[in-house]
Parts: C-alpha cells; structure tokens; sequence
C-alpha cells in the first residue's frame, strides 16, 4: 500500500526530476497474417494491428492522468517482418507501408518489427528483405527496422555485417534532405532480445504470445536527484542509494503496464527499467555520471562509473519486479542526451570511448553521426567491433549510426524531439576493408557450448 509519503514522493519524482513511463509497447504477433499474396498479407496486417491496438493512446492517456505518471510515448511492435514476407520478400515493402499506415491510424509514435534475424546465416528472401529497408524506411514516416548479425550462441555472421554497412549507407542516401534520418529508425544487432519496448530497436518475438505489453520506464533524473542528497556518500552507499532508487521507479512501471495489460486485453510482458535520456537538462545520463563525480563524461574513470550505474540499476530492479526484461541498465545515445551531446562537442567524448563504455552498459553505439564519406567498409568494421563485445560479454550490443549526407566533423544533425541533435564526429580513416570484404561466420566463444 502507498502512503501519502510515497504519493508526495512521486509527485516530486514527476515534477522536479522527470519520472516517466517512456513508452506503453504492445507487442503483436504477424503469424496468422500470412496469406497466398503479398497483397492480401499487408491488409490483414493492417486490419490486425489497427483491432489488437485501437485502444492504447486511449487507454495511456487514462491511465497517466489516474495516476499522475507522464506516459511519453504508445508503441507497436510486431513480429519481424522478414518471417511473415518470406513467400514474397520484393514485395515486403507493401507490409512496410501497411504498418506505417496503421501506426499512422493508430496515433502512435513509432512502429518497430520491419526486422531480420540473420545471426547465423542468410536465406535468399532475407537478403532481399534486407536490400529494400533503405526505399522502405525512406517511404515510411513512423516505420523502424533493427537486423539481428551476431549472438554468443552462433557467432558474428560478416555477410550481414558487410551488407549492413551498405543498407546504412544506402539509407542515409535515401533520406539525404533529413540530415540521414532513416539511419535515425534502423539498428544492428547481436543478440537481439524479443521483448524490447524500445524503438528502434523493438520486435514482437516468435517465442511471444499473442499480444502482449512491455513498458520501458524511465528516470535519469529521479537517480541524479538521488545521487546530489549524498555528496559526500562513498561508492558503496552511492550504490545502494541507486538501487533504491530504481526499485521505486520499476514499481510505478510495473503498476502501470499491469493495469495496461489489462484494460488493452493482453498479456503483460516485462518492465524494461532502462535509464532512457532525453535532450533536456536534467534528464541525462551523462549528468549522472558527472554527479558520481567526473568533470566531464568521456574522460578516465568514465567506464567505470558507468559500469556501477548499470549493476546499481539491475539490482533494484529486480529487487522491485520479477518480470524485469528487455534492455534494463544505461542507454548511452549521443544525440538524445544533452551530457553526451556537450561532451561530444568539447572533443572530451569520441567514438572509442563510447565503444569502450558499452561493455558495460545496456545497448551499444547509439545515435551516432559521423561523417557522410565514411565508406560502407568502415560502418561494417564499427558494427563487427560493437557484435564483438556482445558475442564474447554474452550481452545486447547494437550500432544506430548515422553518416551524415554532406556533413563533416565539426557540422551537426538535427532531428528534433525525443532524436535531439548530435555533432559529427570522426572515424579512423585507416581502412578495415581487407577484413569486413573476407566474409564468412566469426565462431561463437566456447562458452557458447553450455549444454
């Protein structure tokens, strides 16, 4: 039961420290869609995903003014598409449309599933599903992609990450008058996850039920708040009072996508207890990290801090809720966090570091621009780093990274909104071309072999 110190608590949480629920996602299976035409499967998938979800702005928006808890987004995933066009892969863009046209009618922010999962190999329709994301995701407004190259179990498959490195190119070509915004909608994946509320990077797994919500709480600010009350708090007790304070922050997400499963007649799913930044001050991860006492994020000490954070966050979640899944720990994104966006802009914050840090953190290397000439070789070599550390940590690893069309080091991209802003920053210009061009599957780890 909550005691009027708990409301006054999250009252304050709301209105001083950015507490929010960051998306409401219902996850929906494409399965039974499937019909003889390509034609015939993208009207019932529309028709499926405009019933299964006709209610969630409504019911998200009951919810937040019942309980007082901002809900910032309603989402849709689905499950990856590349499975339900299989018999028609050069027509999958029809499905694509149809999707947006649903997110569209629905009144939803953003729609994920327009997905592959070729970590172990690629049948010719995936490829062809592949090659069209670019025109897709040019022809969509609220459509997202995500390609799953690489897992600790079957290794780092180079085809796709060769390929993928062209897609992005591709696609920031395709949307050159939008600073390369579809990049902004399209991640690489090792080790995707099926129950991630989180755009871009969201599907409705196969291993799902039908319809289910996962909701992604989110609360940067609550944990900076937290972490000012104890300057002088040693790293034992500046831990415990992190996972305090997630433990709160997953309880007000598990009350509200229980009763969101609920009202919506679908299954509740998992709370994703992610640290989600957005451009404002105050609601930043890198500031929190400043907190924990670096001058700036990105220099020494860095990683470290970082790696507490996450650990802190994990403990308190699942301390609160024993349907913790998704991503849970630290997003890093540079354009989405006014921290990282100045660290960047100070020459403080570069790639490797990043890299570095997301060892430790709960994604990888997010909302990244870096210069329009980069050539497809390098981003494949960005993406077969970034699979690397999640293949042999045994963790999600992803690259969103957008080659800005026209611009260099120094310029900027800005996409507005919950996307922010992010300065170009520079790649190594020594070439990786030899490598990403041999091909082939990298061998999972050894401690792959667990049965």
């Amino acid at each position: 039961m909550f005691n009027y110190k708990d409301v006054l608590e999250t009252i304050e949480m709301v209105e001083r420290e950015h507490l929010d629920i960051r998306t409401v996602t219902m996850g929906i299976s494409l399965l039974p869609c499937i019909r003889a035409t390509a034609e015939e499967t993208a009207r019932c998938v529309y028709d499926t995903v405009c019933k299964k979800a006709e209610n969630i702005v409504k019911v998200t928006a009951d919810l937040s003014a019942e309980y007082g808890i901002p809900i910032v987004n309603k989402r849709v995933s689905v499950t990856p598409v590349s499975l339900i066009a299989a018999p028609f892969a050069d027509k999958a863009a029809l499905i694509g449309r149809a999707l947006d046209d649903a997110a569209k009618e629905l009144g939803i922010d953003f729609l994920g599933g327009y997905s592959a999962l070729v970590h172990k190999g690629m049948a010719d329709y995936e490829r062809t599903f592949i090659r069209g994301i670019p025109q897709v995701l040019a022809s969509t407004e609220r459509l997202c992609s995500s390609v799953n190259v690489g897992s600790s179990k079957s290794g780092i498959n180079m085809d796709a990450v060769k390929l993928m490195g062209e897609i992005i190119k591709d696609t920031a070509a395709a949307t050159s008058d939008r600073d390369g915004f579809g990049c902004a909608k399209l991640v690489v994946f090792c080790n995707a996850v099926e129950d991630n509320p989180f755009m871009a990077g969201a599907f409705h797994g196969v291993g799902e039920s039908g319809t289910v919500i996962n909701v992604g709480v989110s609360g940067p600010g609550v944990v900076q708040h937290a972490i000012e009350a104890i300057p002088d708090a040693d790293l034992s007790d500046l831990a415990e009072m992190i996972k305090r304070t997630a433990f709160k922050i997953t309880r007000a997400g598990q009350l509200i996508a229980k009763e969101a499963a609920k009202r919506l007649g679908a299954e509740f799913g998992i709370v994703d207890l992610s640290l989600a930044p957005t451009p404002a001050r105050g609601d930043s991860v890198a500031q929190i990290l400043e907190e924990m006492g670096l001058e700036c994020v990105g220099t020494h000490g860095t990683t470290a801090c970082l790696a507490m954070l996450n650990d802190a966050v994990k403990k308190g979640g699942v301390m609160a809720s024993s349907r913790v899944g998704g991503l849970s720990g630290a997003f890093i994104p540079v354009s989405e966090d006014i921290g990282m966006i100045e660290a960047a802009e100070k020459g403080v914050l570069c790639l490797d570091k990043l890299e570095a840090m997301t060892a430790v953190c709960s994604v990888g290397l997010d909302m990244i621009a870096v210069p329009g000439d980069t050539t497809a070789d390098t981003i494949s070599a960005i993406i077969a780093d970034e699979a690397a550390i999640g293949m042999i940590n045994n963790k999600t690893t992803a690259v969103r990274i957008i080659p800005a069309p026209g611009k260099n080091v120094g310029d900027q991209v800005n996409f507005g909104g919950l996307l922010g802003r992010a300065p170009v920053m520079p790649v190594h210009n020594q070439s990786a071309n030899k490598f990403i061009r041999r091909g082939g599957l990298i061998p999972a780890p050894i401690h792959s072999n667990k049965n």
